[in-house]
Formats: structure tokens, sequence, C-alpha cells
């Protein structure tokens, strides 16, 4: 995976009407198949005071909504409309793949690993763009500080590595 600029606003702009649409699209589905469920499965005698034993089919009508809100979201996700939305999400997945084994690969880096400086540069680079397309600026600095001491590492062993280096096998490595 390649690192490329992402629109902030466009991103954001995107990413929260789908949030919007994906939520009230849950609410009206699982209103509307727990209502279905209880119709056809549900205790009709109901006392007042008591409970009505519906909770199950409720949830189950909220289980649906949610599969049928995922699997629509899941087939858009190469659609234009959805282009950054999804680069974004696979860079995460990226990322939480890297921390996995950030331990190993610090050590790597630690040996003046050339695969483990490639992983480490495109992790903080990487981070840093998702934190921006965020607003995660808390931690920000953070990911800087780390950024800068691996060029820096990166200078005095005189290697000239860019984010564009990165492959996904390296992982394999470590």
């Amino acid at each position: 995976m390649k690192l490329v600029e992402v629109d902030k606003v466009l991103y954001r702009q995107r990413l929260n009407r789908v949030i919007a649409v994906f939520i009230g699209s849950l609410a009206l589905l699982s209103l509307f198949f727990g209502q279905v469920l209880i119709s056809i499965f549900g205790n009709v005698e109901i006392q007042s005071g008591e409970s009505t034993g519906n909770l199950h089919l409720n949830f189950l009508g909220v289980l649906i909504g949610f599969a049928l809100c995922a699997g629509a979201l899941y087939q858009q996700r190469h659609r234009d409309y959805f282009k950054e939305i999804y680069y974004v999400s696979r860079l995460k997945a990226l990322q939480n793949r890297i921390y996995r084994k950030l331990k190993a690969i610090k050590l790597g880096a630690d040996k003046d690993s050339h695969d483990a400086l490639i992983i480490l540069n495109f992790y903080f680079a990487s981070l840093k763009l998702v934190y921006l397309l965020d607003d995660n600026t808390l931690t920000l600095n953070n990911v800087d500080t780390e950024l800068e001491a691996i060029k820096q590492r990166m200078t005095s062993l005189e290697l000239s590595i860019t984010e564009q280096d990165f492959d996904v096998e390296l992982l394999n490595r470590f």
C-alpha cells in the first residue's frame, strides 16, 4: 500500500454522511425487522406491568438490520464516492497489522535492519496522515518525534528510504 494525499474536507464530509446514513438506516431497519419478527413470532398475550418476552426478537431485528447495512456498505466500497473512506479504512487496518508486530520491528530497527526502518518510516508517516485527517492532535507530537527519530537514524546510516519503499510483504519477515 502506498501513501496518497487525501482531501481532508472531502474525506470528512463523505465520512460524516456515510456514518449518518448508516446509523439512520440501522435504526429504521432495526425497528422494522423487530416489529415484523414480533408480529410473526412474538408473545401476543401482554399483561400490564409485565415483560413481553420479545427482547430476543428485537435484538434479532437489530442484527438483521446491521447485516443489511454492513452488506450494502461493503458492496459500495469501490465506488468513487467511497474512495477516500475505503483507502483510510484499509490504511488503518494495515497500521493495526504493523502495530501488532511493532515490538519485533523496533528490535530490528535497533539492529539497523533496512526492512524494519522502511516499515517504521511508513508506519509513522501513515499515522501522521491519519491523525491529521481525523483531527487527532493529542498524539501528533509523539508521532512527529518518532518519525523524526527514524529519519535521523536513516540519515546516520546513509539510507535514502521513503514511504513509497514500503511493501506489505516486508511484514512477513517479523
